[in-house]
C-alpha cells in the first residue's frame, strides 16, 4: 500500500455498509488528489443521528478549500451520490459537504483550530470505561 503525504487518523472503526465504504473511499481519494492537509475521520455513530462519519480536512487557502470541496462533490457524483447540501462555498473558509451518512468539513487551519470539531466530537472517547459510567 502506498504511503500518503497526508496524515489520516481514524478515530473509531470504519462504517459497516459497502456503499458507505465506497463513498468514504471516493471522498478520501478526492481529498488526496487535491492534497488536503491533516485529514481526520470521526465515527459519530451513537453520538448523533445526522451522520455516521465526519471527515475533517484542511486547505492552505480559501481557493484551496473551495477546490477541495468541489473535488469531493465531483467524486461523490461520480459514485452516484448527490450532496444533500453544500454550505460555505462563497467565503470558502469552511465548506461543509453533506453526503448523507458522511459529512465532509474542509477548513482553513485557523478556522479548524478555533472551532475544534475533532475535540467536540471525540470528547470522552479515550476515557476508561469506569470514568464514563458515572
Amino acid at each position: 500500500m502506498a504511503t500518503r503525504s497526508t496524515s489520516r487518523k481514524t478515530v473509531q472503526k470504519p462504517l459497516p455498509s459497502t456503499s458507505d465504504q465506497a463513498l468514504r473511499r471516493r471522498v478520501l481519494d478526492a481529498l488526496d488528489k487535491l492534497k488536503a492537509k491533516d485529514v481526520r475521520e470521526i465515527d459519530v455513530r451513537g453520538k448523533t443521528s445526522i451522520a455516521d462519519l465526519l471527515i475533517v480536512a484542511s486547505g492552505t487557502s480559501s481557493r484551496h478549500v473551495k477546490s477541495i470541496a468541489d473535488e469531493v462533490i465531483k467524486f461523490a457524483k461520480q459514485a452516484g451520490v448527490l450532496p444533500l447540501g453544500v454550505e460555505g462555498q462563497q467565503e470558502a473558509e469552511w465548506v461543509l459537504v453533506d453526503l448523507g451518512d458522511i459529512i465532509v468539513h474542509v477548513m482553513l487551519p485557523r478556522i479548524r483550530e478555533f472551532y475544534g470539531l475533532e475535540r467536540l466530537w471525540t470528547v470522552g472517547d479515550d476515557m476508561p470505561e469506569a470514568a464514563n459510567a458515572g
